[in-house]
């Protein structure tokens, strides 16, 4: 059989991986020295990625490795890359989003946003499998393995994966709204939900509307609000709820507020809980930036943070990132931004890693023993990573030591999903 590459166009090869190679060296080295020697000292030029012209034939490559089963090769001499493929998300990305993990190397996920007609898939390894089309959101608690599964006016939660039925939530209020984020509490008898006309904390025959509250003119509130984010401590004594208007409330379980957390940049845009409830982040963003800072659990109770001021109640964590999404492991969280970028930083504000995929971060999940770490983003890709494995090329962009399994192209208009 003849060489499929050196009957077609091995330039094309040469040329991506050359220029590839040299754009990601140049990238490090300047991060580098950013970090080490703060940025206002690089008086060099910002490298730039040449091979806008190459994409297209690549893509077409691509599929083709897909249709005749040989993507491992093709991913060996062509290591993917974000900025090339630029004119092709703008057309055709979408965002990948409630990614939860299941067990082994399983996952749940689904393309789409709160304001369009979604589909959920699972991914086994490499193996995709569409789910029913009237599912809405999927959340995941944040112990005890309880999943939420939300369809027409109904949530029903579940004890694991398709496993034992706890309880079916009957929706009035929130029926027709979509879902920006579902989380179940860890025994499956409660749900917070969040969406863009207020977040809601449902039980068998409440749905409370607990942010934004009503505390003005009953004829000029409104409940819409932007860039809404809430979250749940781990052993669901404590919420977080916030969005663009509103600083960041801490409540009890039963929605009742304890204290709050003005915004150290512009707006609040994100709150997670460290693994052992020890401490809580909160990011707030101006642009594509952002401040977060930290709280230490003795302090949740009657805090009281004014915006844009300095305060003992809390510690800086990270000056840079508008933060979409994040984690958190046994050791750090794992924070993705707006600019592609994924970062582990600890409770002291050390920065552990970064890794660098491109477009913004859109939804993340880690296995239980926090080696293989999935990314969708609002590109319309889904990576998979496996943690300080070791770099598998010389076109990765980051000082992490992470290994990428493969990345699954999941665009519109496209016929099927194409995995590099």
């Amino acid at each position: 059989m003849i060489d499929f590459f050196k009957k077609n166009k091995p330039d094309v090869r040469e040329e991506w991986n050359a220029k590839g190679e040299q754009y990601a060296k140049e990238i490090n080295e300047m991060v580098e020295f950013g970090e080490k020697n703060g940025w206002e000292n690089w008086k060099g030029k910002e490298p730039e990625d040449k091979r806008d012209h190459l994409a297209e034939e690549v893509i077409r490559q691509l599929k083709l490795a897909n249709l005749e089963n040989r993507v491992e090769r093709f991913r060996n001499d062509f290591p993917p890359s974000h900025a090339p493929l630029i004119s092709f998300l703008e057309k055709q990305a979408q965002s990948i989003e409630q990614l939860h993990f299941i067990n082994d190397q399983k996952i749940v996920f689904l393309q789409g946003t709160a304001y369009q007609k979604r589909q959920a898939y699972i991914l086994n390894n490499d193996q995709i499998l569409e789910l029913d089309i009237n599912i809405k959101a999927i959340g995941k608690s944040k112990q005890d393995n309880i999943f939420a599964i939300a369809t027409e006016s109904k949530i029903s939660t579940f004890k694991g994966w398709e496993g034992e039925l706890i309880r079916e939530f009957i929706l009035n209020v929130t029926a027709k709204i979509g879902i920006t984020e579902l989380i179940p509490f860890n025994d499956g008898n409660k749900l917070l939900i969040v969406t863009s006309e207020g977040i809601y904390l449902v039980s068998e025959n409440e749905e409370k509307l607990i942010h934004p509250l009503n505390e003005g003119n009953e004829e000029e509130w409104s409940s819409n609000i932007d860039m809404e984010n809430a979250t749940l401590s781990n052993d669901n004594t404590y919420i977080v709820v916030g969005d663009q208007c509103y600083d960041h409330r801490i409540l009890d379980a039963n929605g009742n507020t304890l204290g709050s957390i003005g915004p150290q940049s512009s707006y609040p845009h994100f709150s997670l809980f460290s693994k052992d409830d020890s401490q809580l982040i909160t990011n707030s963003c101006h642009f594509y930036n952002g401040l977060t800072i930290g709280i230490d659990s003795d302090r949740f109770i009657g805090v009281r943070i004014e915006e844009y001021s300095e305060s003992d109640d809390y510690k800086i964590i990270d000056e840079e990132m508008r933060v979409y999404v994040g984690l958190a492991t046994s050791d750090y969280y794992i924070l993705g931004d707006a600019y592609g970028n994924i970062r582990a930083i600890d409770k002291n504000g050390k920065k552990i890693w970064r890794h660098f995929l491109g477009s913004t971060i859109s939804g993340m999940t880690i296995s239980d023993d926090e080696q293989s770490l999935w990314i969708g983003t609002s590109g319309g890709i889904l990576h998979k990573l496996r943690l300080g494995k070791g770099h598998r090329d010389k076109h990765t962009i980051g000082n992490g030591n992470h290994y990428e399994d493969f990345r699954l192209l999941i665009w519109k208009n496209e016929p099927q999903i194409w995995k590099w």
